[in-house]
Order: C-alpha cells, then sequence, then structure tokens
C-alpha cells in the first residue's frame, strides 16, 4: 500500500507542478498536498469553488485551515491512480481556460 501511495503522491505533485501559476513541495505526511495557488491569480476560496462548479474537482480552500491559507489550496491524494490523473488535468484545464 505505501508504494501505491507514493506512486499517488508523484502523480499530484508533479502533476500540480505542471500547472502554471502553482507551486507545489512534496507532501512528506499524510495523504494531502498544500500547493501554493497565488500565481493563478485566484483566491484560494475562488480557485476550490470554481474546480469544484465547472470542472468537478473537489479540494478544500486552505483558509479552511487558517487566515495564512488564503494562497494554498488542499487535494487528497487518496484516489485512484486514474481520478487523481484526471483531477490535474482538469485543473490543468482550469488554469489555461482562465486566460
Amino acid at each position: 500500500m505505501m508504494e501505491k501511495f507514493r506512486i499517488r503522491r508523484k502523480i499530484v505533485h508533479e502533476g500540480l507542478n505542471s500547472i502554471e501559476g502553482i507551486d507545489c513541495r512534496l507532501p512528506l505526511g499524510a495523504f494531502y498536498a498544500f500547493p501554493n495557488i497565488s500565481g493563478t491569480g485566484l483566491t484560494s476560496s475562488e480557485f476550490a469553488g470554481k474546480a469544484f462548479d465547472e470542472y468537478g474537482v473537489a479540494l478544500l480552500s486552505g483558509t479552511a485551515f487558517g487566515k495564512y491559507g488564503d494562497n494554498y489550496i488542499r487535494i487528497s491524494f487518496a484516489n485512484s491512480e486514474d481520478n487523481l490523473s484526471l483531477a490535474i488535468d482538469r485543473l490543468s484545464k482550469m488554469i489555461k481556460d482562465l486566460h
């Protein structure tokens, strides 16, 4: 199971870092990534709302974890590799559609 989570973490980490405006450090704890999305021009609440409402990707605004989370989102990689890849593709499209 640990190897499965390493693979899933890699999909999310590398996928998020491939999206313009997103900077994701390698998660070393649980099965969550907490990337900085300030380069997208969206607040974390705007990002999370748009991701869910328009692109079908569920994630949390960083503000759910305190006032300093405004430039961050939290996304879980406790899902299938296929679903994670699909989520990354949808988030990438979301950011491209902004421009």
